[in-house]
């Protein structure tokens, strides 16, 4: 039996949702829109209000991974495609290293579909790095396949991702 239980953010996690983004732009600083830097001096209340957000309603979602106590171990967020609507970008995806390779991932991007579905989208689409091959196999196993669309990083012009995308 699994020691966490995947679910929606509340505004309660809010310290414990502040310490994974850290560890998160700590650990895979390509992976994500925004620098360790910037995620470290932006106020409590910024996290507070973000999640908020995202605790209700179908526009965006945040999922985690959350034990009974301690740390969050994963995170998996959802939200609209503005250009397509029938979609749902899979964003800020991330496992602490001792829960990749297990069944967290799959469970976190179940709760993402389960969350669009009811939002009337019946697609979900991410982005990867290209070099990243650990992710596109975890991907690939999870029913995510290679779009062939390419695009450049949004941060670092040196890299491109490749877009992947899944029917529901």
């Amino acid at each position: 039996m699994d020691n966490w239980t995947v679910r929606r953010v509340t505004p309660d996690d809010t310290s414990r949702m502040r310490a994974l983004r850290l560890e998160m732009l700590a650990d895979s600083p390509l992976a994500f829109l925004e620098t360790l830097a910037q995620a470290a001096a932006r106020p409590h209340e910024s996290y507070r209000q973000r999640i908020r957000q995202a605790a209700t309603g179908f526009g965006t979602a945040q999922f985690v991974a959350a034990p009974k106590d301690g740390p969050f171990i994963g995170h998996a967020g959802g939200t609209v495609v503005p250009d397509e609507p029938h979609c749902t970008v899979v964003f800020a995806v991330y496992l602490t290293p001792t829960h990749r390779g297990g069944k967290v991932l799959a469970q976190l991007v179940d709760a993402v579909a389960d969350w669009s579905l009811q939002a009337g989208r019946d697609e979900l689409m991410l982005e990867v790095v290209v070099g990243n091959e650990r992710a596109v196999r975890a991907y690939e196993k999870l029913g995510f396949t290679d779009t062939g669309v390419r695009l450049p990083h949004p941060t670092v012009p040196a890299l491109t991702e490749l877009q992947m995308r899944r029917r529901i």
